[in-house]
């Protein structure tokens, strides 16, 4: 059975009412989507950020009344019947077009980020089982991958690791499949602590090897900090990741962009010594080795 689509650009402020709008309407589904590209994140619990510009994708069965359904979205928005993309979409295995839209995904010589439901194209290589999910984090986002690469690159056996913000786990999960000896993921978002322990048993890690938490909790410092969060964020926890990260340790941080990379080079200059940043598409890792005998109190005050 085919189906009409509409497509309609509205802003942030449009979104709830809009929805409610096209799902009185009769609409099967109401999709919201970035026009433009936006990446945002989930910073809060409860909390569902939007993009400024979206595309609104509502599905409706065939036999839907076009012309009253036009009409009533005419009439009750700002939208005219110009600003509707109409088009008519045949049917298909929607879980299957779903699935086929995530192939297996190599990061440096040796990792590889695979989907559940496909067989590892390397069975001998270091293979992450993860599908993707609510929590952010399943290797297709440039910060991601440049954190990937990172430890597919880097001697991580028998080091101790900390993933701030650790969203679906891929990072302190990617690490323990590397060598580590013990991983720690912290997250501020229930679904995220959720989705690394799902994803830490889909992937065999032992519950001793790799602990969740949410912030706040006292962790010992370790040999690796990676936080691939946004910038604002890194730079108020410059602090916290600075004394998680030991002495000669090592610090990724990832989720800015290129224009905020001298900003929070400022923050974390005094405590470390960074190598040049890593761009991918606007996106920038930076990599830091902790000074030795140098603490940073909660004001950001250097202390020795």
């Amino acid at each position: 059975m085919p189906w009409l689509q509409i497509n309609a650009r509205i802003t942030d402020t449009e979104a709830a009412a809009m929805e409610q709008l096209f799902q009185s309407l009769g609409a099967v589904s109401v999709t919201l989507q970035d026009a433009e590209d936006v990446a945002v994140f989930q910073l809060d619990p409860g909390t569902t950020p939007l993009w400024q510009n979206m595309q609104l994708i509502a599905l409706f069965e065939a036999k839907a009344p076009l012309k009253t359904i036009v009409k009533r979205i005419v009439n009750g928005s700002r939208l005219t019947e110009q600003d509707l993309e109409i088009e008519e979409i045949a049917d298909q295995d929607w879980e299957r077009a779903w699935m086929d839209d995530f192939k297996p995904i190599c990061f440096g010589k040796r990792l590889w980020v695979c989907p559940s439901w496909l067989q590892p194209p390397e069975p001998d290589a270091v293979n992450l089982m993860l599908d993707p999910g609510l929590a952010f984090g399943s290797g297709t986002h440039p910060t991601t991958a440049l954190c990937l690469e990172w430890l597919d690159n880097c001697d991580v056996a028998g080091k101790s690791v900390i993933d701030y913000g650790c969203g679906s786990g891929i990072l302190a999960i990617a690490a323990i499949l590397l060598g580590a000896v013990k991983a720690i993921g912290v997250d501020n978002d229930p679904q995220a602590i959720i989705a690394t322990r799902n994803n830490r048993e889909m992937n065999g890690v032992a519950a001793e090897k790799l602990t969740v938490f949410m912030p706040g909790e006292q962790h010992q410092p370790a040999d690796i900090v990676l936080a691939n969060i946004l910038s604002g964020p890194l730079e108020e926890l410059t602090p916290v990741l600075t004394n998680l990260t030991k002495p000669g340790g090592k610090l990724i941080l990832s989720g800015v962009l290129s224009e905020q990379t001298e900003s929070l080079i400022r923050s974390y200059q005094p405590w470390f010594e960074l190598e040049p940043p890593v761009i991918r598409e606007q996106w920038v890792r930076i990599t830091g080795t902790r000074h030795m005998n140098n603490h940073v109190d909660n004001t950001g005050n250097q202390q020795r």
